[in-house]
């Protein structure tokens, strides 16, 4: 006699087939758990990007929007073809080149930079695609890595203090001390400690506390509007379809579109090996189930959400966090993408937002980017001279580009200098040879 499955088999049985819960040791409720926690963890992202974004000129009201929802269909394709607990959302160190140094230092409009970010992504994708991708994360020392992270972190750390007006410009000393007993530093600096304690605490929610307590508090003392909780999403017809994708082939923007593909390629691939490793997915080499899939998912998605004008996409080391209460199979991406799909009726909330409320969320992710240091052999000059280089360079020259070029170079120079040439890889020759060409034939 044939009985219909009864229990939770029942109820279950797609999510099994698709996910492979039992396979993984995991349960619906546990995954659900972890989408949960991941996406409280990251959610501060469509209160940041908007902000950054919107320094560069672009419709804050719109950036919301698109950015819930490339994080939501980026979480959930990853979830659904990947099979791995890894959300993806506008990635933190891209938006602020794009706003900050491409827009407001070297003054392209936001179209055609936003278009950089585009070409960049394709890039990547060609990376992917041809599987070079590993070989060249491979093949660029842990040096030069760390220093673009840290460059990066420190470049977004002083943003952030920039935004809090802790640090204020000044003709004579280039930077100063601004007014402490103002509101929107009392306010920045209160953000990031709030962070930094509760996440010394692990309490992933973190960075979402700090912003609606800094802003109620904006709220309370009238430097914030009551702008309501739900509405229809706004518009996104002031982005969407706007990016300049023709006039960013520009010669002159050949460095930047270079430095926004390795940048989304150390991000992106370093958190997908991270996040599988912890999830007890990886292997020793770093190789996980449905990598090819996984890599598919985070280039493509990279490529639609620059052509959507959110910058690039990329895979969120915060995906650990829900890893850390057991998530282990795509469900946990899939909920996160639900969640965000949720957020985008949510808008009047992003409205209410200041730079002051943010500022603390980017010192804080300077301080994870920078801590990365510590993985410096700083007793081998060759190794510690270029890992500085690169990453002083960026916040003291403005350009993320910048930074990553003279990293490059200065490792070849000291490699070569100290006569070990046989430690320069190939890649990181030809890598320090465009950009050498870039600053001889083409800055000048």
């Amino acid at each position: 006699m044939n009985n219909p499955v009864s229990g939770p088999a029942n109820g279950q049985g797609l999510l099994e087939r698709v996910f492979q819960l039992n396979q993984h040791g995991t349960t619906v409720r546990t995954e659900i758990v972890a989408g949960f926690t991941t996406f409280l963890t990251m959610v501060y992202i469509v209160f940041v990007n908007p902000q950054i974004l919107g320094v560069a000129g672009m419709d804050t009201e719109a950036v919301f929007v698109t950015t819930c929802l490339v994080a939501a269909f980026g979480s959930i394709f990853m979830g659904v073809l990947a099979n791995l607990p890894v959300a993806l959302a506008p990635a933190m160190g891209l938006n602020a080149f794009f706003a900050f140094v491409v827009v407001g230092a070297m003054g392209h409009p936001w179209q055609v930079a936003m278009g950089a970010i585009f070409w960049g992504s394709v890039g990547f994708l060609l990376l992917t695609l041809f599987r070079v991708r590993y070989w060249m994360i491979s093949s660029i020392p842990i040096s030069l890595r760390v220093g673009i992270t840290s460059g990066i972190g420190l470049f977004i750390g002083m943003m952030g203090l920039k935004n809090a007006g802790i640090i204020v410009p000044n003709p004579d000393t280039l930077v100063a001390i601004g007014n402490l007993t103002s509101l929107n530093v009392a306010l920045g600096v209160l953000g990031f400690f709030i962070i930094a304690v509760l996440a010394a605490k692990n309490i992933h929610a973190a960075v979402l506390i700090s912003i609606i307590v800094t802003t109620s508090i904006g709220l309370i003392v009238g430097d914030v509007t009551y702008q309501g909780v739900f509405s229809a999403p706004p518009s996104i017809a002031s982005i969407v379809g706007q990016v300049d994708v023709k006039g960013a082939l520009d010669i002159g923007l050949a460095g930047i579109i270079f430095s926004f593909m390795l940048i989304n390629l150390f991000d992106s691939s370093g958190t997908l090996i991270a996040v599988t490793d912890k999830a007890g997915l990886a292997d020793e080499n770093g190789k996980f189930p449905r990598m090819k899939q996984a890599l598919l998912v985070d280039s493509i998605t990279s490529t639609a959400g620059a052509y959507l004008g959110t910058s690039s996409i990329s895979t969120y080391i915060e995906s650990s966090s829900g890893v850390s209460v057991g998530g282990r199979t795509g469900l946990t991406a899939v909920v996160v993408g639900l969640l965000f799909l949720l957020v985008i009726f949510l808008s009047p909330l992003a409205k209410m937002v200041q730079p002051y409320a943010v500022a603390g969320a980017l010192i804080y992710v300077g301080v994870l980017m920078t801590s990365s240091l510590s993985r410096v052999k700083w007793n081998d000059l060759t190794e510690a001279t270029p890992a500085f280089i690169t990453a002083v360079m960026m916040p003291f020259t403005f350009s993320i580009t910048e930074g990553i070029a003279l990293g490059f170079i200065s490792y070849c120079v000291m490699k070569a200098g100290a006569g070990r040439w046989r430690e320069i890889s190939p890649c990181v020759l030809i890598v320090a040879l465009l950009f050498l060409i870039k600053i001889v034939f083409i800055d000048h």
